[in-house]
């Protein structure tokens, strides 16, 4: 598996084959590319014909899935490329499955997994996630898969949304012995003085690694809501923590409520409003 985001490594001639799924390419296959016919073509440039930007995105009618990939193994997604409406954000939810499983190990809406909170589009400059000007919304998590990786997108909205542009870029490699799979949760509360615990990740069990989090908070009292800081329970805690944070805008690198936004390769404080 090629370390492709450590920059020392470009030099470096591997095995691997690297391919890329979209719309034009839907299974992603060798020279598979720019094939659709003007027949396919989705409001785009039709009229030059095979070849030429005939189908670069899908539609995808309301209360149904489509497959955005379905890829032999072994090998590693490297970057996931997705622009869409904003009204997709909450409404469409990615899943992604790796090898045999039923289950998803990937379960997040389309906007918080680029971490896009509220429904609302905004950019983010971070190392493993960018969200660029007009809804660019980037994913290079690497996420390696053995024998079989499935990505599915449904939207749960009412209407059909028209224009759903994607592009996932994947190699084919061995994947080591010692890599582990990718896992995203997603859940939401009200916190309250009576429940005032919001839970960000639960129920994980096995060795791995906690790779990040993203959090959209919405103020609905006066004061400072940044007060509570993240706990890690880790391997049987139950009281008390292991590791203990000193307010949540410090966990995300900021100090003193904020004061500002800010976009980092690393953490980030990339949306303030104030509703009227």
């Amino acid at each position: 598996m090629n370390d492709f985001l450590n920059l020392a490594s470009l030099p470096l001639i591997t095995s691997a084959k690297t391919r890329s799924i979209s719309a034009e390419n839907p299974t992603g296959e060798k020279a598979g590319g720019a094939r659709a016919v003007p027949e396919d073509a989705k409001n785009a440039a039709f009229h030059l014909g095979k070849g030429w930007k005939v189908r670069p995105c899908i539609a995808l009618p309301p209360q149904q899935t489509a497959t955005l990939a379905d890829i032999a193994g072994p090998g590693v997604i490297q970057h996931i490329w997705i622009t869409t409406d904003a009204k997709a954000y909450r409404d469409c939810i990615l899943r992604f499955y790796w090898d045999e499983e039923t289950e998803p190990s990937v379960e997040v809406p389309l906007g918080d997994f680029f971490a896009l909170g509220h429904g609302l589009r905004y950019n983010i400059s971070s190392l493993m996630v960018a969200v660029n000007p007009s809804g660019g919304s980037n994913c290079y998590w690497p996420m390696p898969f053995r024998r079989h990786a499935r990505v599915t997108v449904e939207n749960q909205h009412e209407v059909e949304f028209p224009h759903f542009f994607y592009q996932i870029t994947y190699a084919l490699d061995d994947v080591p012995d010692i890599a582990g799979y990718f896992h995203a949760q997603w859940r939401r509360s009200m916190t309250q003085r009576e429940h005032p615990e919001h839970v960000i990740l639960d129920n994980v069990a096995g060795r791995g690694h906690y790779a990040g989090t993203f959090l959209a908070w919405e103020q609905l009292s006066n004061g400072w809501w940044g007060e509570g800081e993240v706990k890690f329970f880790i391997d049987g805690d139950d009281e008390y923590p292991t590791i203990c944070g000193t307010g949540t805008e410090d966990y995300f690198g900021g100090a003193w409520c904020f004061g500002e936004t800010y976009s980092t390769p690393f953490l980030g404080y990339p949306l303030w409003r104030k509703e009227a």
